[in-house]
């Protein structure tokens, strides 16, 4: 797929406060899959360590949010944090493939996911089985988490799980398939002269 560019400093900060959560986001899209992740939600941190290990971006998250309410105010807000330092290390998003894809499988299950970094913001979720308790996590919360995300990203994200029997490994196959395919729409591609749209904008 090429390597990614070093030539540039793709790198955001993002501070997210409001009245239910304080989020700090820390991204280098040109890593090496270093992660430091902290929300309070022990298996959502496993998550994101699976994102920007597979997607070779650094990553420092920050959260607290108030957990004893519900995770839903902090799983929402860091999807739109993150979602917000990606599209500010992407800038005007010139030179770059756009759209990436992977499929990865996780033991028993099968995750993928397709992103387009378009400008327009939609989720499209066929993951029925991430349902129920993993833990003491609530796994209909990651609909949540990648709504918000692509909605600060500005992206379509189309995620689906084709099969799997353990909750656990289907979540972790979608979010290694999501640092995949995010690592391969961020790249830059010497090839493209540009903004990546016969429109001129994205």
């Amino acid at each position: 797929m090429g390597a990614k560019s070093k030539r540039m400093p793709r790198k955001a900060k993002v501070r997210r406060r409001t009245t239910e959560t304080d989020v700090a986001v820390e991204l280098e899209l040109d890593g090496q899959g270093r992660f430091r992740v902290e929300t309070g939600l022990p298996f959502f941190d496993h998550m994101l360590a699976q994102l920007a290990k597979h997607g070779l971006f650094n990553l420092t998250l920050r959260a607290k949010g108030d957990l004893e309410v519900d995770p839903h105010h902090t799983m929402e807000d860091v999807g739109l944090a993150l979602g917000e330092a990606f599209a500010q290390a992407l800038g005007n998003r010139a030179n770059i493939r756009r759209t990436g894809q992977a499929t990865v499988p996780m033991d028993d299950a099968l995750g993928w996911v397709a992103v387009d970094m378009s400008g327009r913001p939609f989720l499209a979720y066929r993951a029925d089985g991430l349902a129920g308790k993993i833990g003491e996590f609530d796994a209909a919360l990651l609909k949540e988490f990648f709504r918000a995300f692509a909605t600060a990203l500005k992206a379509n994200v189309h995620i689906g799980v084709a099969y799997g029997e353990n909750t656990h490994h289907m979540a972790e196959s979608v979010f290694k398939a999501a640092g995949r395919a995010l690592d391969v729409a961020t790249t830059l591609d010497p090839r493209v002269k540009g903004i990546p749209s016969t429109k001129g904008k994205l």
